[in-house]
């Protein structure tokens, strides 16, 4: 594989690679012929992000020698971050990128050719292995948002730093509500401060959701996407559905898609129902009622039935990584408290520091070999676990 990025292109890249660096610490790259994917997963599998950028994007672009079979590797984000540390500094001083990638040598080899003949060569070490896929179709979603990533950058700007959670709703008039969230705990009698940000339906260019649905995901993540997307002068669309089920955000031009797939909070509780002017009781969404299975319908089965390795090889390599596989979650988990069987509980991810909390947001599994019961015909969904096991 080798690539050539020239003028402002150069900084995009390297902005595209920040945002995903708020999510993952290993980059997945994988050069195919409908162009160049960028993607990532976090430790607790609860969120998923990728860029594709189309060959016009680069100056040159060749995703494999003649002759050869196309390849694909993982790297270190801190790596691949390293060479695009300084923002101001590729915009100020780098003219052009050179990417290329030798399976011989097992090496990814980026050089940055600056001002007054400078180059600087960065030979990375990397590991080969299998695609990286995510299971998701944003047209599956009956709520959907659109508006310039600009009115949404501004809407985040009053949300503290540390604020790990942000509940996006819908309520009366349409308007839009952005309100933070904490976790309330029984043994605290401190109450934490509450930001909350009102959006009209002039501010959307689409808007297409119910008063009263509202969804919580962790803001960390939004940002980065959000960071992106404004830098590049790019509308935002916004695909979701009911409570823990996850949230996909898309970014499209002609010279790159992007996709970044967020777990939302599964529980329904007063704080959310209580979103600003929401109403009360938030209805339930038309497709929860056949596409959410009842708990009892896996709790003979064996749940790693239910999952295939995140790492999966594309039948297609031309085809463009751009699933387009309905994504629904798994059983939801019981209201109160009980016991869990062994085979859940080694099923359950390692508790991992870090976003999105434990015991809150559901882990999104790559793949799944059953279709819900009761759900209608169509690809397998993704399952969604609890991310941590019992505390």
């Amino acid at each position: 594989m080798k690539c050539l990025v020239t003028g402002g292109n150069v900084k995009v890249l390297g902005k595209a690679v920040h945002s995903l660096s708020r999510i993952g610490d290993e980059l997945y790259l994988d050069p195919l012929e409908d162009g160049l994917s960028l993607r990532t997963v976090n430790s607790s599998r609860s969120a998923y992000a990728c860029f594709l950028f189309a060959p016009l994007f680069f100056q040159h672009y060749q995703a494999a020698t003649p002759g050869q079979d196309l390849l694909r590797c993982k790297i270190l984000m801190k790596s691949f971050l390293s060479v695009f540390r300084s923002l101001a500094m590729l915009e100020k001083t780098v003219e052009k990128c050179c990417i290329s990638l030798n399976g011989q040598s097992s090496r990814l080899v980026v050089q940055l050719h600056c001002k007054f003949g400078v180059r600087k060569t960065h030979n990375l070490s990397f590991q080969d292995c299998e695609s990286l896929q995510a299971i998701f179709d944003p047209a599956s979603c009956p709520h959907m948002l659109r508006a310039p990533a600009r009115v949404l950058g501004e809407a985040v700007l009053p949300f503290p730093p540390a604020l790990a959670e942000v509940t996006l709703g819908v309520g009366r008039g349409h308007r839009v509500i952005l309100r933070s969230y904490h976790e309330e705990e029984a043994d605290s009698t401190v109450k934490a401060m509450v930001t909350e940000v009102c959006l009209g339906e002039e501010d959307f260019q689409q808007l297409q959701a119910q008063e009263g649905v509202a969804i919580t995901f962790c803001l960390k993540e939004f940002r980065g996407l959000l960071s992106f997307a404004e830098s590049a002068n790019l509308n935002l669309s916004i695909h979701f559905d009911a409570p823990g089920r996850p949230a996909i955000f898309t970014i499209k031009d002609s010279l790159l898609d992007g996709h970044f797939v967020l777990a939302t909070l599964s529980e329904t509780d007063s704080y959310s129902q209580d979103l600003g002017s929401l109403e009360r009781h938030r209805p339930v969404p038309q497709l929860q009622a056949h596409s959410t299975p009842h708990p009892d319908d896996f709790a003979s089965d064996d749940i790693d039935s239910y999952m295939i390795a995140m790492e999966t090889t594309i039948g297609n390599e031309g085809s463009r990584v751009l699933p387009s596989i309905s994504l629904s979650p798994g059983p939801q988990p019981p209201q109160s408290p009980g016991p869990h069987s062994e085979e859940e509980d080694e099923a359950e991810p390692s508790t991992v520091p870090g976003t999105p909390p434990p015991k809150k947001f559901r882990s999104l599994f790559f793949g799944s070999i059953l279709a819900p019961v009761g759900s209608p015909q169509g690809p397998s969904p993704v399952l969604a676990e609890d991310s941590e096991g019992e505390g």
